[in-house]
């Protein structure tokens, strides 16, 4: 008989986010040097940035998060080698750079002409060991049936994969997505993963790490016929994916070859992202999105920042930075 999928209570908001949840909170990363996590609501108006001090032996935020609004959403944002107060992020549009400490973007790549904005635009990405951005687009035209919705007459999805190198060259690595997501690496730097999802796929490519080349698209898990969207995703040092699962409560643990291994409940029920911290980086930080208006019962805490330190020396790496 097949083994029973092992269900975790991961409890309540660690973080309660002010003066309020956050309508889409995204994209967040741990910088251990000074022990913050850094993550940004886009679909706020203005968009913002929010920078919280950790304890790194507890987890636990040491003071209200610091609060930077932005000129424009910022959908994913990651460090920049050797430059210290800035980060390479995707806006709505393409390529920038965010201070730190002002908010303020440099535009260095516009990818989406402004024409195109009703069209497309950017949601998540990554950075890979040699110091390349990836970015990956949302179909806005596709996104508006929803998940599992997309009828056969739509035609291929027009979401698009692009890499931006430190010598400022961009390329386009894959098409097809209804909402690309997600972008991580398997620890051996030998398969890439994205995920879709409103598409509700995960999938794994071939990766080359000299060349930043992508082939052999396989589609590594299918969530179709459920209610949840594979969303923000990061990798464990023993190859498991850990997806929190949009319009649902759960993270849910994947092995490399797609076994769902374990679910993470918690009591929020629009997850969007992980990322690995703390002193080990075995504890893992998770953005939620609220629901709707906001949840006036108080029973959901979706909006908010989610913990978990999961425990049998399970842990992550640090995020790779940007090298230009």
């Amino acid at each position: 008989m097949p083994k029973e999928v092992q269900t975790i209570d991961g409890g309540k908001a660690w973080y309660k986010c002010k003066p309020g949840p956050m309508v889409l909170g995204e994209a967040p990363i741990y910088r251990a040097s000074d022990n913050t996590l850094h993550w940004v609501d886009p679909l706020k108006e203005p968009p913002e940035l929010h920078i919280l001090h950790v304890d790194p032996e507890t987890g636990n935020p040491k003071r209200e998060a610091r609060v930077l609004v932005l000129e424009d959403s910022v959908t994913v944002q990651y460090f920049r080698k050797d430059i210290p107060g800035s980060y390479i992020c995707a806006y709505y549009q393409g390529v920038a750079f965010m201070d730190e400490e002002t908010g303020k973007l440099e535009v260095v790549k516009e990818i989406i002409p402004k024409e195109e904005r009703g069209e497309r635009r950017f949601n998540d990405g990554g950075v890979d060991a040699k110091g390349r951005f990836w970015l990956a687009e949302i179909d806005k035209k596709a996104m508006i049936y929803g998940a599992g919705n997309l009828p056969e007459s739509y035609g291929t999805p027009r979401g698009r994969l692009w890499r931006y190198d430190p010598d400022g060259s961009l390329h386009e690595m894959a098409s097809g997505f209804v909402c690309g997501n997600a972008v991580d690496w398997s620890r051996d730097n030998k398969i890439f993963y994205i995920n879709d999802s409103v598409g509700q796929k995960v999938y794994s490519f071939d990766f080359d790490l000299e060349s930043g080349s992508i082939s052999n698209r396989k589609l590594l898990v299918d969530m179709a016929g459920t209610v949840g969207e594979p969303d923000g995703m990061v990798i464990s040092t023993d190859g498991s994916l850990h997806i929190a699962v949009y319009g649902t409560n759960t993270l849910m643990v994947f092995d490399p070859a797609g076994k769902h291994l374990k679910s993470i409940k918690f009591s929020g029920k629009n997850l969007t992202c992980p990322t690995w911290g703390g002193k080990d980086h075995d504890m893992l930080f998770i953005t939620s999105a609220r629901q709707g208006a906001g949840d006036d019962t108080g029973l959901d805490e979706g909006g908010n920042i989610f913990s978990h330190k999961v425990g049998d020396g399970v842990k992550g790496l640090a995020k790779n930075e940007f090298g230009g």
